[in-house]
């Protein structure tokens, strides 16, 4: 009988959630101080749910801003009648950097310090865990499992499925009991972290099926040896587009270089109008999805856990061959 058939608040696939969860915990460290929920509505669900139960309308939050979804997050803030302080807006790069721990200054009525640590369309990502006198609020939906991340330092950390957990539609979030309690009257019970937690995020019916290949890529991760071992590939493979990007001028990455990302590498060509035939040539030589996004232009070679170094290595080739061809 497959998971998408069975009752999900049947004894099958209660226990299939409570294995997931244990298996987060053990893959991310998750202290027992956190609690862990599996919802729907992926990571952009959670702009407006971190605000509303961590906040009242008037509330002041503060941001680290280095890309794209960052600022999406604080608009859905505003959206939710609170006040931005943008700690730290990293625009005057062109989103090309991240700010310098002690850059910054945090309000300490701040009710949250938020962060991305790995902006997907940038392709930039933080070194260093930011450190704030609130609670870290983290959309690490990018960046999970690719390399450690100390959990009990974060109030709240959530990351979407999509990317490193398995296949679209659930969101993961791990959020400090301590916080729990405090939603909007006005909250949506679907989007209400107490309620949640309560009913084992099983209030409403799950992604039974997300939840069952989340448990499967955990699996896997264990068996790859965990997330240090993510993180050493995701070096890896991100050092060899770099290191070929940076011996050449036919390529460039416009990040900086303490803040380029080992997941998304954004790079564009000397002669733009070589971009439609780089992309026509790449496709036709097996390499799927590498224009860049439609808002910045150029390529993007997003290589998270589940590309294979093989694929990192083909990518290089042709793009050695390219150069080679059109140089």
């Amino acid at each position: 009988m497959p998971v998408m058939t069975l009752s999900h608040r049947g004894p099958d696939f209660v226990d299939l959630m409570d294995r997931v969860v244990a298996k987060l915990r053990q893959a991310l460290a998750i202290p027992s101080t956190h609690e862990v929920l599996i919802l729907q509505g992926g990571g952009m669900g959670q702009f407006a749910a971190v605000p509303m139960n961590l906040t009242k309308p008037g509330d002041e939050v503060a941001m680290l801003i280095t890309g794209s979804w960052g600022n999406t997050a604080a608009k859905e803030a505003q959206l939710m009648g609170l006040t931005v302080q943008r700690a730290a807006d990293e625009a005057a790069s062109g989103y090309t950097t991240v700010p310098e721990l002690g850059s910054y200054a945090v309000d300490p009525g701040a009710k949250y310090l938020y962060y991305v640590p790995n902006e997907t369309i940038g392709g930039v990502e933080f070194r260093d865990q930011p450190t704030a006198p609130v609670p870290l609020v983290a959309d690490a939906s990018s960046q999970i499992l690719s390399q450690p991340m100390d959990v009990s330092a974060h109030g709240l950390v959530f990351a979407g499925t999509q990317k490193n957990l398995g296949v679209a539609g659930a969101v993961v979030v791990i959020v400090d009991k301590a916080l729990l309690g405090h939603a909007r009257a006005d909250c949506p019970s679907i989007l209400d972290y107490t309620k949640m937690a309560r009913a084992s995020s099983l209030l409403n019916t799950p992604t039974t099926f997300a939840v069952y290949v989340l448990g499967l890529v955990l699996d896997w991760v264990q068996a790859a040896g965990g997330v240090e071992a993510m993180a050493q590939q995701s070096r890896v493979k991100a050092g060899l587009v770099y290191d070929l990007i940076d011996a050449t001028s036919f390529y460039s990455n416009p990040v900086s270089f303490n803040a380029r990302s080992t997941k998304n590498i954004p790079f564009t060509l000397a002669d733009p109008s070589l971009d439609a035939r780089f992309l026509e040539q790449s496709e036709q030589a097996g390499l799927a999805f590498l224009a860049g996004h439609r808002t910045v232009g150029g390529m993007r070679a997003s290589i998270y856990n589940s590309m294979p170094l093989a694929g990192v290595e083909a990518l290089v080739d042709f793009m050695v061959d390219f150069e080679r061809r059109h140089g």
